[in-house]
């Protein structure tokens, strides 16, 4: 890797880069231009260049990228290349979606373990893990060496389950909860509102009306 001080977007790119070439490989594609890649990604082949260029050279002048060789060159520079256990805290409706969301495994995010604070929940089975209290958050991150905390409660007890997931050595947070929380600037944390995207394009629809 050229340098550490990678944007943001750019990360964000890389993963639509992924996703794109996952589909082509399906597709049986195994060579594709630059310019076909920056297309079917909807950005420009210098956008593409500049962001793959942070982490060393790819493609053949001429000839274009080899689609299984960036797959893998990117996952390696994403670091996820390898398998990375989850836990959830938080099993409502969102939690339970997500857990039978079959991608996660897929992609090499390994939900082990999910936990909830409702004593009506705990001991229940879903999609074939046990509900477990989340009391018990910091016992189970160490013997199962979970490093991601996914956070599905309501808004209320977001930062509990934040708590709990640090107390425990959890590693990084993706927070689904409508709320901010506050953990150790070593632990990252993203993000993930659904009113964002709606509002985002309800937006572009109002500019399109005028």
């Amino acid at each position: 890797m050229k340098s550490e001080h990678i944007p943001k977007a750019t990360i964000g790119r890389l993963a639509v880069y992924i996703q794109v070439l996952e589909n082509l490989k399906h597709d049986g594609v195994e060579i594709i231009s630059s310019e076909a890649l920056a297309q079917a990604c909807s950005v420009n082949s210098s956008q593409i260049r500049k962001d793959l260029a942070y982490f060393g050279e790819f493609g053949v002048r001429g000839v274009g990228y080899y689609v299984q060789e960036l797959i893998t060159s990117i996952k390696q520079s994403l670091g996820i290349d390898r398998i990375w256990n989850c836990a959830l805290v938080g099993v409502g409706n969102l939690g339970r979606a997500l857990l039978r969301h079959r991608e996660f495994s897929r992609k090499g995010f390994a939900i082990k373990v999910a936990f909830d604070c409702d004593p009506y929940k705990i001991g229940e089975l879903v999609e074939g893990l046990e509900v477990i209290c989340t009391r018990k958050t910091k016992e189970k991150i160490r013997e199962y060496g979970l490093e991601i905390g996914i956070i599905t409660t309501p808004p209320e007890r977001a930062q509990r389950a934040a708590n709990y997931l640090v107390d425990g050595g959890i590693k990084g947070i993706i927070n689904y909860a409508p709320s901010r929380i506050q953990v150790p600037d070593h632990i990252p944390v993203e993000y993930v509102d659904f009113f964002h995207h709606l509002y985002a394009v309800a937006f572009q629809i109002k500019l399109n009306e005028k």
